[in-house]
């Protein structure tokens, strides 16, 4: 009798680690689950979406992920006064290297509003791109084109997302909602090369424009730049939430 008992136990016991390593291996290697009731569940939070950032930049195949850098941005536009004079610019095909070495400093969540806030840091941008411009600037006739050049040190960026639970397949998704960014960059560096036609002069006066005023015409251009970024985040967020089951992330 207790050598049947204690068979059965070890066949109960023996079942349910087989159970948990399963469960655990049914978790993708990106993942890492954190514990809904637990107190520290933001730590945990702010862990694993480093642990994803970690992988992010690696590639994840199984998410369509294959080559994370450079971070492309089709056009951002910049007008700077009114009237036949204004100067204007375009940037196309710009390509940024770095953003995928961020660190996410913290994440608040309210678990049963599905609602989070993720502040992270990235400590260096290169961008390059193609520009064109027109109009008058420092007095100098600034219709051109050429190569676009910039450094960004210390960017900080908050991220808001708000979800909802949907039901497949008899698991439970997360739906993205709602998404807000905003970021500032602590030191900008940039500048054009290569101007169409040598001119000397342009170039000059567009590079001394430029660097003494960064600050102002990133104010300017971060509209369209937060509207270009939040449109990659979100396809990259609702691809993550479509494929990975809510209890994945977070263990009731």
């Amino acid at each position: 009798m207790h050598i049947t008992l204690h068979l059965a136990l070890a066949a109960i016991i023996g079942f349910a680690v087989s159970e948990a390593r399963q469960q655990e291996h049914d978790i993708a290697y990106y993942i890492h689950p954190c514990q809904k009731s637990a107190p520290n569940v933001n730590e945990c939070l702010t862990y694993s979406a480093n642990h994803l950032a970690m992988h992010f930049r690696k590639g994840i195949p199984e998410l369509g992920i294959e080559e994370v850098e450079p971070i492309v941005i089709d056009e951002i536009n910049l007008s700077l006064g009114s009237g036949p004079d204004g100067y204007r610019a375009t940037f196309k095909d710009i390509q940024a290297y770095g953003v995928s070495n961020l660190t996410v400093n913290q994440v608040r969540s309210d678990l049963n509003s599905l609602q989070f806030q993720l502040t992270f840091s990235i400590p260096k941008i290169s961008a390059v791109a193609h520009y064109r411009s027109s109009g008058v600037l420092i007095m100098v006739q600034a219709t051109g084109g050429g190569e676009y050049w910039g450094e960004y040190e210390g960017v900080k960026a908050k991220v808001y997302i708000k979800a909802s639970e949907v039901e497949r397949n008899s698991q439970k998704y997360l739906h993205l909602e709602d998404l807000k960014m905003d970021f500032s960059v602590k030191d900008i560096q940039m500048g054009i090369k290569n101007v169409h036609n040598g001119n000397a002069v342009l170039e000059a006066a567009l590079n001394l424009f430029i660097n003494s005023n960064s600050q102002e015409l990133l104010k300017e251009m971060k509209p369209h730049i937060k509207k270009k970024l939040m449109a990659t985040m979100k396809t990259f967020i609702d691809n993550l939430f479509s494929r990975v089951p809510y209890d994945s992330w977070v263990i009731e």
